[in-house]
């Protein structure tokens, strides 16, 4: 008798684990608007990024692309021809991106712990990698909130 009462004491408490654990729709929804908001940031750096680089009259999207990848290097920079002006824009570039990526940082922060909740955030972000149903339906609400961002046709 005890070892029934043991039992069905350990499936009540795995079941209300269980249920708990569960993503309901609204924590979902939730986090699809947080992701959605933080990958509209996202886009709009990248947008001022290449904005600012096909406008330039300092350096050519090529040249920005390969000193970009050397701007913390004097010694390639050199060898690269790099003029003063175009290690300037480089740099200035990089400062504004990392500028753009700590407020998108502190942006994923803020909506994880106040719109979200922190507990939930994580609980729904663990689930999409283990849960294909949750996960195709997270998507599925990524394609609707995406339709009315910038650059989506």
């Amino acid at each position: 008798m005890k070892t029934i009462l043991l039992i069905s004491a350990m499936c009540v408490v795995g079941f209300t684990t269980l249920a708990q654990d569960a993503i309901t729709d609204d924590e979902l929804n939730r986090y699809a608007v947080a992701m959605d908001s933080i990958n509209e940031m996202s886009a709009a750096v990248k947008e001022m990024i290449t904005d600012l680089v096909k406008n330039s009259k300092v350096v050519s999207a090529a040249r920005y692309n390969e000193l970009s990848k050397i701007s913390n290097d004097e010694a390639a920079l050199a060898a690269a021809n790099a003029t003063p002006e175009e290690i300037a824009f480089v740099k200035d570039l990089a400062e504004k991106r990392e500028s753009a990526t700590v407020k998108i940082n502190q942006a994923v922060q803020s909506l994880a712990k106040d719109y979200v909740g922190a507990a939930t955030f994580n609980k729904v972000r663990k689930a999409l990698s283990t849960d294909p149903a949750l996960k195709a339906k997270y998507d599925a609400l990524m394609s609707e909130l995406a339709k009315d961002n910038p650059g989506v046709q």
